[in-house]
């Protein structure tokens, strides 16, 4: 890693000014390009993730096996793929982002997840075209993840450059404040969608209304994300090294290793108490589905409103200590965590421990960006974060769901817990890589 950096420009371009200093109409406009870069990542996670919830309705239509877990089994693993196009849609989108602008990059990622939802909202099923319709479903799936895994890395990128100096932990929370409202956003549909259709509507055709609903509002992200003001500097863009793969690990690759080896841990942490947790409460606890679903709904509020106190946390106490911070307790404490929820019988004993596991799990997603962003330079750094951010996700987080499931199949449960358990003493360890000053970003003006 080097030490200088061209400074990152506001967002309505000209010169920079002193460090920290903003004029009122700046902040405005730099608060206004959090909030339609966020409306965009909230969109496109809600169309990625409605996906994980309401899988429990889908599941026969496209996989008929008369097994629960078998058909779970068969969702989770195209979720999973899902992932498998992260890698190169960090790479893809993180090269377009570096070389020719985050807007653009920021407007083609919304643009593909809105065509994804749509198509499948109007897929046949496994009775009416046979394994066609699981391939169409992996096919959407695939096209979903190459947009999302280019979401990631520009949304961080852009995000933390238009940040307002010394408050970059508070307002780069805004990106998981987002990634996590689109998960709420999708519990919360399907929990209407519950309490006004019955389950065999729900599994007839009720399950392709949250797709249909996220094409639409991706359309209206569109138009806020065509709003925003481009921060990647012509110097950066005109480096030859700007966005490919050679200028990332012949100058970053120690940085590129570092944020992948705290990603991983942070990846499947995230996705165990979110979008697999779900199906944990109704195949381990023994939740009705509706119950886990307001359990879900509830704990991903709490979880979304941490973000903001969290990345001020960092602002105050720095973003290593953070992230120690989330490796230690991690490690300590998701084994008692998982094990508690294993042999609960209240859904209020499995909320307040759902919670306990996010406020920690926090420590890690209000900074994820930010903390990313600050390692790498402005001609690698959407490249950089997006496609350390998608090998770790397809790795680690991608498989969450389909391992925890299996070992559950094989009689080994508790098996996962422990793997969860070794992936944050990694994370805890890399974590300690992390600098005490960051190189890039954090001089910025």
């Amino acid at each position: 890693m080097g030490t200088t950096t061209t400074p990152t420009p506001n967002p309505q371009g000209g010169t920079p000014h002193q460090p920290g200093v903003y004029s009122a109409q700046e902040k405005r406009h730099r608060i206004f390009a959090i909030m339609a870069a966020s409306s965009g990542n909230l969109v496109e996670w809600f169309d990625f993730y409605v996906y994980a919830f309401s899988a429990l309705y889908f599941a026969g239509a496209f996989f008929p096996q008369s097994d629960p877990t078998v058909q779970l089994l068969n969702t989770a693993g195209v979720f999973a793929a899902g992932f498998l196009m992260r890698p190169i849609g960090g790479w893809l989108f993180g090269r377009i982002a570096d070389k020719y602008g985050r807007k653009l990059s920021l407007l083609i990622s919304v643009a593909m997840m809105c065509t994804g939802s749509l198509v499948i909202a109007c897929l046949p099923t496994y009775a009416q075209i046979g394994a066609w319709a699981p391939f169409l479903l992996l096919v959407c799936r695939l096209f979903q993840g190459l947009s999302v895994g280019g979401e990631y890395g520009t949304t961080a990128t852009y995000m933390s450059e238009v940040a307002l100096k010394g408050q970059r932990g508070f307002f780069s929370s805004f990106q998981y404040v987002t990634l996590i409202g689109g998960q709420l956003l999708a519990v919360l549909v399907i929990v209407i969608l519950e309490a006004i259709l019955t389950d065999q509507e729900l599994r007839a055709w009720g399950w392709r209304i949250p797709f249909v609903c996220g094409a639409v509002a991706a359309v209206v992200a569109l138009m806020l994300r065509r709003t925003l003001h481009e921060t990647q500097t012509d110097a950066a863009k005109n480096n030859e090294e700007a966005g490919t793969i050679r200028g990332l690990f012949r100058h970053h690759a120690a940085a590129f290793v570092t944020v992948l080896g705290y990603t991983a841990g942070g990846s499947l942490i995230f996705y165990t108490f979110t979008t697999y947790m779900q199906k944990y409460l109704v195949n381990t606890v023994h939740l009705p589905i509706k119950t886990a679903s307001y359990v879900m709904t509830v704990a991903l509020f709490v979880y979304m409103c941490m973000q903001p106190l969290f990345g001020m946390l960092s602002d105050r106490i720095g973003r290593r200590n953070n992230m120690l911070l989330f490796g230690a307790l991690g490690a300590l404490l998701t084994v008692p965590i998982l094990t508690a929820l294993q042999h609960t019988t209240s859904p209020y004993v499995a909320l307040a421990l759902i919670i306990a596991a996010l406020a920690i799990v926090s420590f890690y997603t209000s900074i994820s960006g930010i903390v990313k962003a600050e390692m790498f330079p402005p001609e690698v750094r959407a490249l950089g974060v997006g496609l350390a951010y998608a090998v770790a996700n397809a790795i680690f987080g991608g498989t969450a769901e389909y391992v925890a499931l299996y070992l559950k199949d094989q009689g080994h449960e508790s098996s996962f817990f422990w793997y969860v358990t070794v992936m944050m003493v990694i994370a805890f360890l890399f974590s300690f890589r992390l600098p005490k000053q960051a190189a890039y970003l954090h001089h910025d003006h």
